[in-house]
């Protein structure tokens, strides 16, 4: 695990590292909604009226991320509740990690309790193994670790903010950002067509292009694109077509990136390949849940 700086960036401030608010209240109306309809919290109703004081710890070593949601999903129960952090969003944790001290009425704490813990658990997770990720990539080579469009449904913009906590870097949030030319988006069309009719119809926007072999990635960097995405290609022909890419522009050369099938133990050999970014599904739609509770 790096160390306890959520990135070089740090010293900017870490409010690029936080999902945007709207999304934040949205996924946490959504998640008291589905614990308390109809009838709201019945066991809650069985506490004193008492004041109480709450402490959220780090069971397991990881990455913080979703500090925002735990927040507002006490807020939304009950704005006496307050949250005191004590640890920076993209900070490292080890076990015993005193990361927030909740205060309030006993009754809504324990009422926004697992909604709460779900979320940062969750969004921990994508961070804990988007910093994995990253670590293993930096120690072979330069290439950033990138998410994909490939989230839970409705929580897209919080786990690509857990990926930034965690080190890593976002691909397009989503189809309108840029333009992806893949494989099934070539029925009938060349590439050097796709990123010709692409510069006509967007201008200004990026045109990213999936190659599966070395002769794509050659008609890919004469037609112009901006980028490359190396799909599913071992490290030798990836090396290959960094080459390519080097020799075949004047300018700058196309951003490359590798996709497909890339794990923990296999991305330290891709960046040491010379490519810009690994994109690596498995940090949003696989993350493990970093463990995480509350104590009163």
């Amino acid at each position: 695990m790096t160390d306890g700086s959520p990135t070089s960036d740090s010293e900017q401030g870490d409010n690029w590292l936080h999902p945007p608010p709207h999304a934040v209240r949205a996924a946490v109306t959504a998640a008291v909604a589905e614990d308390l309809t109809p009838l709201g919290d019945l066991t809650a109703a069985l506490l004193p009226s008492k004041r109480s004081e709450a402490r959220i710890v780090a069971r397991a070593a990881g990455r913080m991320a979703g500090s925002r949601c735990v927040t507002e999903s006490f807020a939304q129960i009950d704005p006496a509740v307050s949250v005191r952090w004590n640890v920076r969003e993209g900070s490292a944790l080890e076990p015993g990690t005193e990361l927030a001290v909740v205060s309030g009425p006993l009754r809504s704490i324990v009422t926004a309790e697992r909604t709460a813990l779900n979320f940062l658990g969750h969004l921990s997770g994508v961070a804990t193994l988007t910093a994995r990720f990253v670590d293993a990539a930096g120690a072979a080579g330069t290439a950033r670790i990138w998410d994909t469009r490939k989230t839970t449904p409705g929580l897209r913009s919080l786990e690509k903010a857990a990926v930034r906590a965690g080190g890593g870097r976002n691909h397009r949030g989503n189809l309108s950002d840029w333009m992806l030319v893949k494989d099934n988006h070539l029925d009938g069309m060349s590439i050097s067509a796709a990123v010709e009719r692409a510069r006509d119809l967007w201008p200004g926007r990026t045109v990213h292009v999936e190659c599966d072999t070395v002769d794509q990635c050659a008609e890919a960097v004469r037609a112009g694109a901006d980028a490359l995405l190396l799909d599913n290609m071992d490290p030798a022909t990836v090396r290959e077509c960094v080459e390519l890419a080097e020799r075949g522009t004047t300018g700058r050369r196309p951003l490359l990136e590798v996709s497909g099938g890339v794990e923990l133990d296999s991305v330290g050999a891709y960046s040491a390949c010379g490519v810009d970014q690994i994109s690596v599904g498995a940090i949003t739609n696989s993350a493990p849940v970093l463990d995480v509770g509350l104590d009163i």
